[in-house]
Protein backbone atom coordinates (compact mmCIF):
# COMPACT_ATOMS: atom_id res chain seq x y z
CA UNK A 1 0.00 0.00 0.00
CA UNK A 2 1.71 3.50 -1.08
CA UNK A 3 0.95 6.31 0.95
CA UNK A 4 -0.26 9.92 -0.74
CA UNK A 5 0.67 13.67 0.27
CA UNK A 6 -3.81 12.95 0.96
CA UNK A 7 -2.66 10.95 4.30
CA UNK A 8 0.43 12.98 5.25
CA UNK A 9 -2.28 15.93 5.60
CA UNK A 10 -4.79 14.33 7.48
CA UNK A 11 -1.49 12.56 9.25
CA UNK A 12 -0.30 16.06 10.63
CA UNK A 13 -3.97 16.88 11.52
CA UNK A 14 -4.40 13.79 13.35
CA UNK A 15 -0.88 14.13 15.20
CA UNK A 16 -2.23 17.89 16.58
CA UNK A 17 -1.42 17.74 20.05
CA UNK A 18 0.01 14.38 20.07
CA UNK A 19 3.47 15.76 19.06
CA UNK A 20 5.78 18.99 18.56
CA UNK A 21 5.86 20.80 16.15
CA UNK A 22 9.62 21.76 15.98
CA UNK A 23 11.93 24.30 15.30
CA UNK A 24 13.54 24.85 11.69
CA UNK A 25 16.94 27.39 12.51
CA UNK A 26 18.73 28.83 9.34
CA UNK A 27 22.53 28.60 9.67
CA UNK A 28 24.69 31.05 7.51
CA UNK A 29 27.64 29.25 5.11
CA UNK A 30 29.98 30.39 7.43
CA UNK A 31 29.40 27.62 9.83
CA UNK A 32 28.81 24.30 7.14
CA UNK A 33 29.72 25.89 4.02
CA UNK A 34 26.90 26.39 2.61
CA UNK A 35 23.40 27.63 4.24
CA UNK A 36 21.74 25.31 5.51
CA UNK A 37 18.09 24.92 7.24
CA UNK A 38 17.66 22.67 9.81
CA UNK A 39 14.96 20.93 11.00
CA UNK A 40 14.92 20.39 14.92
CA UNK A 41 13.51 17.09 15.11
CA UNK A 42 15.76 15.61 17.52
CA UNK A 43 13.93 17.81 19.99
CA UNK A 44 10.66 16.36 19.31
CA UNK A 45 9.69 13.60 22.22
CA UNK A 46 11.49 11.33 23.40
CA UNK A 47 14.35 12.75 21.18
CA UNK A 48 13.87 11.73 17.80
CA UNK A 49 11.33 12.12 14.56
CA UNK A 50 9.60 8.46 15.87
CA UNK A 51 6.37 9.77 17.71
CA UNK A 52 4.81 11.17 14.21
CA UNK A 53 4.88 7.93 12.87
CA UNK A 54 3.84 5.78 16.41
CA UNK A 55 0.74 7.86 17.51
CA UNK A 56 -0.39 7.95 13.48
CA UNK A 57 -0.21 4.21 13.60
CA UNK A 58 -2.22 4.09 17.22
CA UNK A 59 -5.04 6.49 16.41
CA UNK A 60 -5.87 5.11 12.83
CA UNK A 61 -6.57 1.60 14.55
CA UNK A 62 -8.62 0.46 17.22
CA UNK A 63 -6.49 -0.63 19.78
CA UNK A 64 -7.23 -4.45 21.10
CA UNK A 65 -6.88 -5.25 24.26
CA UNK A 66 -3.28 -7.28 24.20
CA UNK A 67 -2.49 -3.73 23.28
CA UNK A 68 0.49 -2.67 21.04
CA UNK A 69 4.08 -4.64 20.05
CA UNK A 70 7.21 -3.08 18.23
CA UNK A 71 10.73 -3.93 17.67
CA UNK A 72 13.43 -1.23 17.63
CA UNK A 73 17.20 -0.22 17.66
CA UNK A 74 15.45 2.29 20.63
CA UNK A 75 14.44 5.68 19.25
CA UNK A 76 10.94 3.33 17.61
CA UNK A 77 10.47 1.36 21.11
CA UNK A 78 10.44 4.59 22.57
CA UNK A 79 8.12 6.91 20.78
CA UNK A 80 5.62 3.36 20.63
CA UNK A 81 6.45 3.32 24.40
CA UNK A 82 5.57 7.14 24.97
CA UNK A 83 2.54 6.99 22.27
CA UNK A 84 1.45 3.51 25.17
CA UNK A 85 1.50 5.42 27.95
CA UNK A 86 -0.39 8.70 26.46
CA UNK A 87 -2.85 6.68 25.48
CA UNK A 88 -3.08 4.45 28.13
CA UNK A 89 -2.48 1.34 26.28
CA UNK A 90 -0.02 -2.09 27.00
CA UNK A 91 2.83 -2.11 25.34
CA UNK A 92 5.73 -4.51 24.67
CA UNK A 93 8.76 -3.50 23.03
CA UNK A 94 11.66 -5.91 21.78
CA UNK A 95 15.29 -4.57 21.08
CA UNK A 96 18.17 -6.37 20.35
CA UNK A 97 21.02 -6.76 23.09
CA UNK A 98 23.22 -4.68 21.54
CA UNK A 99 20.80 -1.45 22.24
CA UNK A 100 22.52 1.38 23.55
CA UNK A 101 22.37 2.05 27.89
CA UNK A 102 21.24 5.44 27.12
CA UNK A 103 18.22 4.21 25.46
CA UNK A 104 17.37 1.35 27.67
CA UNK A 105 17.30 3.00 30.50
CA UNK A 106 14.33 5.47 29.11
CA UNK A 107 12.63 2.65 28.07
CA UNK A 108 12.38 0.76 31.49
CA UNK A 109 11.50 4.51 32.52
CA UNK A 110 7.93 4.18 30.85
CA UNK A 111 7.32 1.24 32.49
CA UNK A 112 6.04 -0.50 29.37
CA UNK A 113 7.37 -4.87 29.03
CA UNK A 114 11.04 -4.94 27.45
CA UNK A 115 12.11 -7.83 26.07
CA UNK A 116 15.86 -7.70 24.60
CA UNK A 117 16.78 -10.77 21.89
CA UNK A 118 19.57 -11.01 19.27
CA UNK A 119 22.26 -8.85 17.98
CA UNK A 120 20.53 -7.13 16.05
CA UNK A 121 17.52 -5.24 14.71
CA UNK A 122 16.29 -8.23 12.53
CA UNK A 123 16.63 -10.69 15.46
CA UNK A 124 14.39 -8.01 17.35
CA UNK A 125 11.86 -7.60 14.85
CA UNK A 126 11.26 -11.76 14.00
CA UNK A 127 10.70 -11.98 17.49
CA UNK A 128 7.96 -9.13 17.79
CA UNK A 129 6.16 -10.36 15.20
CA UNK A 130 5.53 -13.24 16.62
CA UNK A 131 4.69 -12.00 20.03
CA UNK A 132 1.97 -9.79 18.20
CA UNK A 133 0.79 -12.86 16.32
CA UNK A 134 0.69 -14.94 19.84
CA UNK A 135 -1.18 -12.63 21.90
CA UNK A 136 -3.22 -10.47 19.14
CA UNK A 137 -1.74 -7.25 19.72
CA UNK A 138 -1.42 -4.07 17.29
CA UNK A 139 1.89 -4.58 15.15
CA UNK A 140 3.86 -1.24 15.31
CA UNK A 141 6.30 -1.72 12.71
CA UNK A 142 8.95 0.98 12.55
CA UNK A 143 9.29 1.63 8.93
CA UNK A 144 7.80 -0.51 6.30
CA UNK A 145 3.89 0.54 7.27
CA UNK A 146 1.93 3.25 5.37
CA UNK A 147 0.26 4.90 8.42
CA UNK A 148 3.83 5.69 9.88
CA UNK A 149 5.26 6.49 6.82
CA UNK A 150 2.96 9.34 6.64
CA UNK A 151 2.77 10.35 10.20
CA UNK A 152 6.93 11.03 9.53
CA UNK A 153 6.03 12.68 6.65
CA UNK A 154 4.13 15.40 8.59
CA UNK A 155 7.48 16.65 8.60
CA UNK A 156 7.60 17.96 5.69
CA UNK A 157 4.01 19.51 6.20
CA UNK A 158 5.89 21.73 9.17
CA UNK A 159 9.37 22.37 6.52
CA UNK A 160 6.33 23.71 4.24
CA UNK A 161 4.82 26.50 7.06
CA UNK A 162 8.02 27.53 8.56
CA UNK A 163 11.11 28.20 5.92
CA UNK A 164 10.95 29.50 2.14
CA UNK A 165 11.17 27.36 -0.99
CA UNK A 166 13.20 24.32 -0.32
CA UNK A 167 14.92 22.95 -3.04
CA UNK A 168 16.68 20.34 -1.37
CA UNK A 169 16.15 17.89 1.53
CA UNK A 170 18.65 15.13 2.93
CA UNK A 171 17.20 12.49 5.12
CA UNK A 172 18.92 10.08 7.03
CA UNK A 173 18.14 6.48 6.08
CA UNK A 174 18.07 3.24 7.92
CA UNK A 175 14.78 1.59 6.96
CA UNK A 176 13.77 3.99 4.82
CA UNK A 177 10.03 5.23 7.09
CA UNK A 178 10.62 8.89 7.23
CA UNK A 179 12.57 8.53 3.55
CA UNK A 180 9.02 7.36 2.31
CA UNK A 181 7.32 9.97 4.05
CA UNK A 182 9.43 12.81 2.87
CA UNK A 183 9.80 11.78 -0.52
CA UNK A 184 5.58 11.15 -0.92
CA UNK A 185 4.90 14.81 0.15
CA UNK A 186 7.66 16.43 -2.54
CA UNK A 187 6.68 13.95 -5.30
CA UNK A 188 6.51 16.06 -8.26
CA UNK A 189 7.43 19.40 -6.99
CA UNK A 190 10.66 21.02 -7.58
CA UNK A 191 11.84 19.98 -4.30
CA UNK A 192 14.37 17.16 -4.59
CA UNK A 193 15.10 14.79 -1.55
CA UNK A 194 18.44 12.85 -1.39
CA UNK A 195 18.96 9.87 1.10
CA UNK A 196 21.76 9.66 2.80
CA UNK A 197 23.17 6.55 4.84
CA UNK A 198 26.13 5.28 6.37
CA UNK A 199 28.69 3.60 4.44
CA UNK A 200 28.19 0.60 6.75
CA UNK A 201 24.35 0.17 6.40
CA UNK A 202 23.71 1.12 2.73
CA UNK A 203 19.89 -0.52 2.53
CA UNK A 204 18.90 1.70 -0.14
CA UNK A 205 21.90 2.14 -2.38
CA UNK A 206 21.87 -1.54 -2.31
CA UNK A 207 18.52 -2.01 -3.00
CA UNK A 208 18.23 0.70 -6.21
CA UNK A 209 21.65 -1.17 -7.52
CA UNK A 210 19.63 -4.05 -7.50
CA UNK A 211 16.00 -3.59 -8.34
CA UNK A 212 14.55 -4.70 -4.84
CA UNK A 213 15.60 -4.94 -0.84
CA UNK A 214 18.37 -6.47 -0.24
CA UNK A 215 19.99 -7.76 3.03
CA UNK A 216 23.21 -6.46 4.25
CA UNK A 217 25.63 -6.08 6.53
CA UNK A 218 25.47 -3.85 9.48
CA UNK A 219 27.74 -1.76 11.28
CA UNK A 220 29.03 1.45 12.76
CA UNK A 221 28.82 4.51 14.74
CA UNK A 222 24.83 5.05 13.95
CA UNK A 223 23.67 1.28 13.63
CA UNK A 224 21.82 1.46 16.76
CA UNK A 225 19.04 3.98 15.08
CA UNK A 226 19.71 3.47 11.13
CA UNK A 227 20.91 -0.57 11.73
CA UNK A 228 17.50 -2.06 9.64
CA UNK A 229 19.67 -4.93 7.49
CA UNK A 230 17.11 -4.44 4.50
CA UNK A 231 15.08 -1.16 3.38
CA UNK A 232 11.44 -0.88 3.14
CA UNK A 233 9.86 -2.18 0.03
CA UNK A 234 7.57 0.32 0.36
CA UNK A 235 10.09 3.18 0.89
CA UNK A 236 12.00 1.83 -2.00
CA UNK A 237 9.29 1.86 -4.54
CA UNK A 238 8.55 5.67 -3.68
CA UNK A 239 12.33 6.40 -4.18
CA UNK A 240 12.60 4.62 -7.24
CA UNK A 241 9.44 6.21 -8.54
CA UNK A 242 10.48 9.74 -7.14
CA UNK A 243 14.17 9.28 -8.51
CA UNK A 244 15.67 9.84 -4.91
CA UNK A 245 19.40 9.47 -5.24
CA UNK A 246 21.28 7.78 -2.30
CA UNK A 247 24.85 9.34 -0.69
CA UNK A 248 26.60 7.42 1.59
CA UNK A 249 28.75 9.12 4.38
CA UNK A 250 31.39 7.09 6.45
CA UNK A 251 31.65 6.99 10.51
CA UNK A 252 34.26 9.82 10.61
CA UNK A 253 32.37 12.16 9.08
CA UNK A 254 29.55 11.46 10.61
CA UNK A 255 31.06 11.80 14.14
CA UNK A 256 33.19 14.66 13.04
CA UNK A 257 29.58 16.27 11.90
CA UNK A 258 28.32 15.38 15.25
CA UNK A 259 31.01 17.06 17.02
CA UNK A 260 30.35 20.18 14.81
CA UNK A 261 26.96 20.45 16.03
CA UNK A 262 28.17 21.06 19.40
CA UNK A 263 31.13 22.93 19.20
CA UNK A 264 29.31 25.37 16.45
CA UNK A 265 25.49 25.04 17.73
CA UNK A 266 25.42 22.95 20.90
CA UNK A 267 23.29 20.71 19.74
CA UNK A 268 23.64 17.84 21.04
CA UNK A 269 22.61 14.90 18.77
CA UNK A 270 23.12 11.51 18.42
CA UNK A 271 25.33 9.73 15.50
CA UNK A 272 22.20 9.59 13.10
CA UNK A 273 20.97 12.39 14.06
CA UNK A 274 24.28 13.66 12.44
CA UNK A 275 24.11 11.77 9.19
CA UNK A 276 21.91 13.79 6.75
CA UNK A 277 24.04 16.72 7.43
CA UNK A 278 27.53 15.04 7.56
CA UNK A 279 26.45 14.47 3.29
CA UNK A 280 27.34 18.18 3.48
CA UNK A 281 30.05 18.72 5.57
CA UNK A 282 31.62 16.30 3.89
CA UNK A 283 31.61 17.36 0.58
CA UNK A 284 29.67 13.76 -0.33
CA UNK A 285 27.12 16.02 -1.48
CA UNK A 286 28.28 18.98 -3.50
CA UNK A 287 25.59 21.23 -3.91
CA UNK A 288 24.57 23.74 -6.68
CA UNK A 289 25.77 27.30 -5.21
CA UNK A 290 21.60 28.78 -5.21
CA UNK A 291 20.68 25.51 -3.84
CA UNK A 292 18.50 26.06 -0.65
CA UNK A 293 19.38 23.07 1.51
CA UNK A 294 16.96 21.63 4.38
CA UNK A 295 18.67 19.24 6.94
CA UNK A 296 16.24 17.19 9.12
CA UNK A 297 18.12 16.38 12.40
CA UNK A 298 16.75 13.22 13.60
CA UNK A 299 17.54 11.84 16.81
CA UNK A 300 18.97 13.23 20.14
CA UNK A 301 19.25 9.95 21.93
CA UNK A 302 23.13 10.08 23.48
CA UNK A 303 25.10 10.11 25.74
CA UNK A 304 26.79 13.42 25.33
CA UNK A 305 29.41 13.28 27.52
CA UNK A 306 32.40 12.32 24.62
CA UNK A 307 31.02 15.84 23.05
CA UNK A 308 31.95 18.18 26.24
CA UNK A 309 35.16 16.26 26.79
CA UNK A 310 36.56 17.03 23.32
CA UNK A 311 36.35 20.70 24.33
Amino acid sequence: MMITRQAIQMAAGRLRGWVRVTPVISVARSTFGHAVDLKLEHLQHTGSFKPRGAFNRMLSHPIPPAGVVAASGGNHGLAVAYAAVNMDVPAEIFVPETASAVKLRRLHGYGVRVTQVGQQYADALAASRARADAVGALMVHAYDDADVQAGQGSIAVELAQHTRTITTVLVAVGGGGLLGGIATWYARTATKVVAVEPANAPTLATALAAGHPVDVEVSGVAADALGARQISALTLRTAADTGVKSVLVDDKSIMQTRQALWDELHLAVEPAGATALAALTSGAYQPAPDEHIAVIICGANTDPIDLVERQ
